[in-house]
């Protein structure tokens, strides 16, 4: 029984397996021998989710697993019930607890104070942790490796942005480029960890206000929707102050092989128009689709002693389990689209 509250949670090679899995997963790869068969997976989501709540959902379905969901008004939380009273409660239940809640981290650290049911953070106001893997993943699949990747991501410093900035660095090579509007940057508590994580890697984090300057030479340029759940802007003139950090066609002429992504929900004509988020280069949607895959790694790594199974001899073209799926069994999403 593990949890996943954080990246920081995650050792590097808990990191790389976890993301080595959905990869497998997304591959179509992957061996399913139904590691929750018998469990019973929980998912709160107080705050509104497509993707996520799908994702974890159709996961746990997928993986054997069975399902009780709750809305923001099911639980006792709303009558003054203690977040740990809960958590004892649910988990003499439940086997995994899968939470959206957009308040404080502590929160799920209350519910994950017991010692049989797993906790995973489906966002935080803190951080996304399952996003971020969800699109280590992504890169993965497209690229065949994260190592000495470049990246770009224009727009708010929100938890997204936190999770990528502390799983990025762990990759050596990795620059993750920043830029944010004034005041609305990476918690400085979370870029002083990713820096300590880039300084032992090789990787850089680099921060900035502005979007002057940029080196071009982008594999990926990433944003977010500017309203992140959950929280609003105190400054009234909010969308002036973004309107430079706009995703455009324009960002491309120095990085014409750049791939974008995008977590979703998007609005077009705010933080990327549609030209970008529907064109050629866009992934976003495979990035979707991926989030059950990396759902799933993660189910699988919280509730079995490996993230992948052992039993058994490998189908095949199969990778050995707990090989990393960026070896020569594995086919990258672009490999694939050249096939064609």
């Amino acid at each position: 029984m593990r949890h996943l509250i954080s990246i920081d949670d995650l050792t590097d090679a808990e990191l790389r397996r976890i993301v080595d899995r959905g990869a497998e997963f997304s591959a179509g790869l992957a061996r399913r021998p139904a590691p929750l068969d018998g469990q019973v997976v929980g998912v709160y989501f107080a705050k509104t989710s497509t993707r996520t709540r799908t994702a974890f959902s159709s996961g746990s379905l997928r993986l054997g697993g069975s399902l009780i969901a709750y809305g923001p008004g099911d639980l006792q939380l709303n009558t003054g019930e203690t977040t740990e009273d809960t958590g004892r409660v649910l988990s003499g239940m439940l086997d995994v607890l899968v939470a959206r809640t957009a308040g404080p981290e502590a929160e799920l650290r209350g519910w994950a104070q017991q010692g049989t049911m797993s906790v995973v953070n489906a966002m935080t106001a803190e951080e996304h942790p399952t996003q971020a893997l969800t699109d280590l993943t992504t890169l993965v699949r497209h690229f065949g490796h994260i190592d000495g990747l470049r990246i770009l991501y224009a727009g708010e410093g929100n938890n997204t942005a936190a999770a990528l900035a502390l799983a990025l660095t762990r990759f050596p090579d990795v620059h993750f480029e920043v830029r944010t509007p004034p005041g609305y940057g990476l918690d400085e508590a979370i870029a002083r960890r990713a820096r300590d994580r880039a300084a032992r890697t090789g990787a850089t984090l680099v921060e900035r206000s502005d979007m002057d300057g940029l080196t071009g030479g982008y594999d990926v340029i990433y944003t977010t929707r500017w309203q992140t759940t959950g929280t609003s802007k105190p400054d009234p003139d909010w969308r002036n102050v973004f309107a430079p950090f706009q995703v455009t066609p324009a960002l491309w002429e120095a990085s014409p092989g750049a791939v974008f992504m995008h977590d979703l929900p998007a609005h077009r004509g705010e933080e990327v128009v549609a030209e970008v988020l529907d064109g050629p280069h866009s992934i976003a949607f495979a990035q979707a689709t991926n989030k059950m895959h990396s759902a799933m790694a993660v189910l699988e790594f919280v509730r079995t002693a490996e993230a992948s199974p052992k039993a058994g001899e490998p189908v095949a073209g199969e990778p050995v389990a707990g090989e990393p799926v960026t070896g020569a069994a594995h086919r990258t999403d672009r490999d694939l689209v050249a096939a064609r």
